[in-house]
């Protein structure tokens, strides 16, 4: 190839390859990141947040002023709430036998019922040799019966002949095998009726209409909404004598509690109190639910009531509350606390008097990055 060709097919190839588009003045769009708004929330290096006023406003964060002070020491224990003897009760079956429905038929969990009234029916149920018997024996009475009527009315048409004592005798035969009558007949047909022992909620039911069931079957179980008792288990025996106020949390609200009294032996290696719940708050309590009771002893110690709102969590598993130290900054504190009641906590350490604690949207804050 000459060398004319060969300058030719450069100039060629220079002429086909794509050469670099340069944007004008203004309209750079290189690959440099984007540097984050000021303005916005953001974690500081040294661990603090920064939060604007409006973005404050927007996630609803408030913040309060807590003092320190004396405070009950207060131990938090296990327990269960239970049906309060004098104020439920349970319906169970005498004799074994088949479910019938009551007046009002059978009722569900949650229905109201009154003292004395009829919940259901429970068919006797017999062998039918045994009923074969039964039978057989109220033939023969009521053939018995038939005669000694017969003869009760012959004795009386000759009254001017025979003795009284034989006309009073023939007839307490006959009403004598009349009761026996009715009695095996009644037995024969009668339906046990399962009554409601006191007023109150139906707290579980367990029949079917047409359910057999064995004698001393738990049938029903009627609570009373607005007295509970609830028991607590102690490891410490001595604090039964050092109770000042106890009560128990659920779903973030204080429901007081009265104490009753200890057991004087040991359950699972533990002593068992008793305590009686009243009052409002109760509708969210349910027979057999575990709870936690916190009992307040006459014991005092130094700290600050926060909120339990206001605790979370740092990376290293710590508790900490978010104190704000400027109009615009929150400041992550460790703190260390005991239990006071559920809803509030007691910081022994950490915190100082005065400082400003976020009690609520401390969890957004908590998780702003």
């Amino acid at each position: 190839m000459s060398r004319t060709s060969l300058v030719a097919l450069a100039l060629a190839a220079l002429l086909v390859a794509p050469l670099p588009a340069l944007a004008g003045e203004g309209h750079d769009h290189g690959d440099a990141p984007a540097s984050p708004s000021a303005n916005g929330p953001q974690r500081q290096p040294d661990g603090s947040v920064f939060l604007p006023k409006p973005a404050q406003r927007q996630l609803g964060v408030r913040t309060l002023v807590f003092q320190a002070g004396s405070l009950p020491r207060t131990v938090e224990l296990n327990g269960r709430v239970l049906m309060d003897p004098n104020a439920g009760g349970k319906v169970q079956a005498l004799n074994m036998g088949r479910i019938e429905a009551g007046p009002r038929g059978l009722p569900n969990p949650g229905q109201t019922v009154r003292k004395g009234e009829v919940l259901a029916y429970v068919v006797p149920a017999a062998a039918p040799i045994e009923r074969s018997n039964q039978m057989a024996q109220l033939a023969e009475l009521r053939a018995a019966r038939a005669l000694a009527e017969k003869r009760a009315a012959r004795l009386r048409e000759l009254s001017d002949t025979v003795p009284r004592k034989e006309i009073e005798a023939a007839e307490s035969e006959v009403g004598s095998l009349a009761a026996r009558i009715a009695a095996i007949g009644t037995g024969l047909s009668a339906r046990e009726a399962l009554v409601a022992p006191v007023s109150g909620v139906i707290a579980s039911a367990n029949a079917v209409a047409g359910q057999v069931v064995d004698a001393r079957e738990l049938v029903f179980e009627i609570v009373d909404p607005g007295r509970m008792r609830v028991e607590a288990l102690s490891f410490e025996p001595g604090l039964a004598v050092d109770i000042d106020q106890a009560a128990l949390a659920s779903g973030g609200r204080r429901i007081p509690l009265s104490f009753v009294g200890a057991a004087r032996s040991l359950r699972e290696q533990a002593l068992p109190l008793t305590f009686v719940a009243k009052g409002e708050g109760l509708e969210g309590l349910a027979v057999g639910q575990p709870v936690r009771v916190f009992v307040q002893t006459r014991t005092r110690v130094e700290g600050i009531a926060v909120p339990v709102a206001s605790l979370m969590r740092n990376p290293a598993n710590q508790t900490i509350v978010w104190v704000k130290t400027a109009p615009e900054r929150f400041e992550p504190r460790t703190v260390t606390l005991e239990p006071l009641d559920g809803v509030s906590a007691a910081v022994t350490s950490g915190l100082k008097p005065g400082d400003r604690v976020a009690t609520t949207g401390a969890t957004l804050i908590n998780q702003i990055r």
